[in-house]
This record gives structure tokens, C-alpha cells and sequence, in this order.
């Protein structure tokens, strides 16, 4: 089944020479070629399924349908999207139907965030505002106190510790922000391709994009400038 088309303008990425040998390889039954691809796309799509089924263990069950679905529809695979895409869309469809039957069962207000990408649920402000001069004195709307330079090494920032936080202000994200985020920063999808496999307005990923980019840089800051033990 191939992904449904994009809203954005312009097209998502077609299938490459590279990709296409790793579409051979997997055809061909290369178990390591599949395990590598698994490894690379299961956190992602499991950010992507938990903005769409109630509950974690439901997103794992749903992406372990999809690399099933992978696996036995290869040979369907036309390459008119990239690889990544079409598995999305498999996962797209797959947690569609599992939502469905779960909101039977469950009420939708306590199955789902509300963190989706409408005008509403996007309302209130990405930065705290308690870190701008308040409306009515001299300097309202400026700084409080300029945020710091980070000015770290870089093995500082690829330590082990760092890389543990971010993950966890990753996985902490509201779940429409977690899954623009991994398919852009983790993944390195471009707008469009968020856009077709995700079925998102441009401005929606924009701005599910840049609010979680924020929440993750806040983090990082604030374990950045936190005092120590």
C-alpha cells in the first residue's frame, strides 16, 4: 500500500540508487539489511503511532503489524516514495484502524492528547513567559535576563549524560511534536515528506516543529545552567 499524497507543496523524496539496492537486499531475504532499517526507523514510528493509538503498548503492537505488513508487501513496493514513506504509510494506516477500534472502547477524551496540529491546540506561548518583563513596565516583552551561551565542547555535547536528556525531552514532548520532531531532527525527513506521511498542513509542521524544538532546547538549557549537586 503506498502513503497517502502530501499537502505540502512539492513532492517527498523518490526512491534513490542506494535505496533501491536496499529494496533488492530486502527482497533478497538479507536479514541484516532488514534488522538495520528496524533499528533505524522503530523509534520514530513509535513517536509517530503514539500520537494515534491510546497507550504505548498499543504503538509497539502497531509497529510490529507494520514490519510485518513490510515484510510480506515488499514486492508491492513501486518506488513511486521513498522507502521510509511508504513504511510510514503502512504505520499511518495500521494505527488508524487500531485508533478506531480503541475509541470503542475507550473514551476519546482520555485516549488521546490534546496536542494535535490545530489552530487551539497550538495556542499559548513556546517560551515560558515568566521570562519576559510583564506588560506595564519599562522593557515589557524583553528578556528578563538573556539566555546564556551554552559554549560547550563538543565531546560536552555528545556525552553520554547530554545525550540521555535529550532523549528524554524527546520522548516528553506532546505526541504531534514528538512525531514532526523525530521525522525531522532524528530521521532527517524534509517538510515535505513530514507533510505526506504525517497528512499535515505546511503550517502545522512548522509550527509543531519549532515548538518542539524549543521545549528540547529549554531542556538541554536548563541542565545546561543547573547548579550542581
Amino acid at each position: 500500500m503506498e502513503a497517502r499524497q502530501p499537502r505540502c507543496t512539492g513532492s517527498a523524496s523518490t526512491t534513490t540508487s542506494d535505496e533501491a539496492d536496499l529494496v533488492r537486499a530486502l527482497r533478497g531475504g538479507d536479514e541484516q539489511a532488514f534488522a538495520e532499517l528496524v533499528g533505524r526507523l522503530t523509534p520514530s514510528m513509535l513517536a509517530v503511532a503514539a500520537g494515534r493509538v491510546p497507550g504505548r503498548t498499543v504503538a509497539e503492537e502497531v509497529v510490529q503489524e507494520t514490519w510485518l505488513a513490510v515484510l510480506t508487501g515488499l514486492d508491492r513496493f513501486e518506488g513511486r516514495s521513498s522507502l521510509r514513506t511508504w513504511v510510514f504509510g503502512i504505520l499511518l494506516n495500521i494505527a488508524r484502524t487500531r485508533g478506531a477500534r480503541e475509541r470503542r472502547s475507550v473514551p476519546f477524551s482520555s485516549a488521546f492528547p490534546t496536542d494535535q496540529a490545530g489552530p487551539q491546540a497550538q495556542a499559548g506561548p513556546t517560551v515560558d513567559p515568566g521570562r519576559f518583563h510583564p506588560p506595564g513596565t519599562p522593557w515589557s516583552g524583553h528578556w528578563t535576563a538573556v539566555p546564556q551561551p551554552w559554549e560547550l565542547p563538543e565531546n560536552a555535547l555528545l556525552s553520554h549524560e547530554i545525550r540521555t536528556r535529550l532523549r528524554a525531552a524527546l520522548d516528553a514532548l506532546p505526541p504531534g511534536q514528538r512525531a514532526v520532531v523525530h521525522l525531522r531532527d532524528v530521521q532527517g525527513l524534509d517538510a515535505a515528506e513530514v507533510c505526506a506521511i504525517l497528512d499535515l498542513e505546511p503550517g502545522n509542521q512548522r509550527v509543531l516543529l519549532h515548538r518542539g524544538r524549543a521545549r528540547i532546547r529549554q531542556a538541554l538549557e536548563d541542565y545546561i545552567h543547573e547548579e550542581p549537586a
